[in-house]
């Protein structure tokens, strides 16, 4: 069964925590089935449809069950729910034994948030976690854009780890769109505070617990009347806070995350889409903004045709061979991560660069290991992208950074790239392969138009 993954799509999600506890002397499925009987209930259209525990199940009664002894150990055990078809879910339900205290913690991800555009959907996820909370004593629960939550530095909220993990959400550091504070929270703030609190949905919960709404649709977090409801609920239980600051700053994350249009440079383009969708989503527009200013250095490795160095080589057919053995390198490195890299094509060499990029290669391995060995394979192969793609021909020199690859009205030298491409992570970008192919396809052409 091939599930759905979350980062198989750049959008924002949603993202409920839940903690709490549990009775661990009951059995444990008649103490647990409560929270598969509401997720049953009220999932509708993003109800898991697999069970992941030592393997991968159909969703069942009897496969949560049989997975979650499978995962069970002294101490804990946890399952992860997903889905096979649109829209993508994550659900991890975790459990502490003791000798630990009994913990219940509920982790579930929907993507794309604009799955919750409909009230409807919403309220059935606002009664499925009043179900939860209802019947197990919830410390701290919400549900909110992940992107957003994000940038309230959500769950350390600026505090050291140490000092996070002891406290916990031990105050309101921030109210998301769904909240249900735990009795010993409303306490803090006081019942009748907390019940009196200007909002879509505010409800007393039987084990006294506070089930709090801010808006009725979760995917308009951002949307100015929804800021507004949130920084009025957040200063009525916060009287310590100013409304205008608090709004301010809601204001402000809704523009960090307010969609902006990739406008990036050509040539690199193909990268720089790669790496936007790697990048974390409450920072993704903010590095599109910088990309879009972002200017590669022109390409200076290469030199007019007329201006070649000649191969000073004995055997010319050995050199070759030895290129392609070293390109053959790079690949045997690669292939694993970047199966294009067997096609040796301009979209394996934007592959190859996001990869070095993601793996923030320059920075973690050893300077000499890079030098020695992967400049070598990765001029080698950028050298073999260009014969293949652009028609290229080596004109071999003893030494690699001479070698050179004729195109056109220009030779380029591709070990020369290769050594400053690996300088650093920014090099990766500012020397792409990318880039240089297509340069040397752009003048390529040129040149071809002028013999015309």
């Amino acid at each position: 069964m091939k599930v759905l993954e979350l980062h198989d799509n750049p959008e924002d999600h949603l993202t409920l925590t839940l903690e709490g506890a549990f009775d661990p002397q009951a059995a444990l499925e008649s103490e647990l089935e409560p929270i598969f009987q509401a997720l049953e209930e009220y999932a509708g259209e993003w109800m898991p449809d697999v069970v992941e525990g030592k393997r991968r199940r159909k969703y069942t009664r009897a496969a949560l069950w049989k997975s979650l002894e499978e995962e069970r150990d002294e101490n804990s055990t946890s399952i992860v729910l997903r889905r096979t078809k649109w829209p993508a879910v994550y659900m991890w339900p975790s459990f502490d034994f003791p000798p630990l205290p009994p913990e219940l913690r509920i982790t579930l991800k929907v993507q794309p948030l604009s799955f919750f555009a409909e009230e409807e959907r919403c309220r059935r996820l606002v009664d499925m976690v009043r179900a939860w909370a209802s019947r197990y004593p919830v410390a701290h629960a919400s549900a909110h854009s992940m992107a957003d939550k994000a940038l309230t530095d959500s769950p350390s909220f600026g505090r050291d780890k140490e000092t996070w993990y002891r406290d916990g959400f031990d105050k309101i550091y921030e109210v998301f769109w769904l909240n249900v504070f735990g009795p010993k929270l409303v306490e803090a703030v006081g019942r009748e505070r907390m019940l009196s609190t200007p909002a879509h949905r505010v409800e007393a919960l039987p084990n006294g617990s506070v089930l709090l709404v801010i808006w009725p649709t979760v995917a308009d977090f951002a949307s100015d009347e929804a800021r507004e409801a949130q920084a009025r609920a957040y200063v009525h239980l916060r009287p310590d806070l100013d409304y205008d600051t608090v709004l301010r700053t809601l204001r402000e994350r809704s523009a960090t995350l307010a969609p902006v249009e990739p406008r990036f440079h050509p040539d690199v383009a193909p990268l720089l889409s790669r790496v936007v969708d790697s990048v974390a989503i409450h920072e993704r527009q903010r590095k599109i903004a910088e990309f879009n200013a972002y200017q590669p250095p022109e390409p200076e490795e290469w030199l007019p045709a007329d201006a070649a160095l000649p191969s000073d080589v004995e055997d010319p057919k050995r050199a070759l061979e030895i290129y392609s053995y070293l390109a053959e390198l790079l690949v045997a490195l690669m292939h694993t991560k970047v199966p294009s890299v067997f096609e040796a094509t301009p979209e394996s060499l934007t592959d190859v660069d996001y990869q070095f990029w993601h793996e923030e290669f320059p920075r973690v391995f050893e300077r000499k290991n890079i030098d020695e060995h992967a400049v070598p394979a990765i001029g080698a192969y950028l050298g073999q992208v260009l014969v293949r793609t652009l028609g290229g021909q080596w004109i071999p020199r003893k030494k690699f950074s001479e070698a050179q690859v004729l195109v056109g009205s220009r030779v380029w030298l591709p070990f020369v790239r290769a050594h400053r491409y690996m300088r650093s992570c920014q090099s990766l970008l500012d020397f792409s392969l990318t880039q240089l192919l297509r340069v040397a396809e752009r003048h390529r052409s040129g040149a071809a138009t002028q013999r015309v």
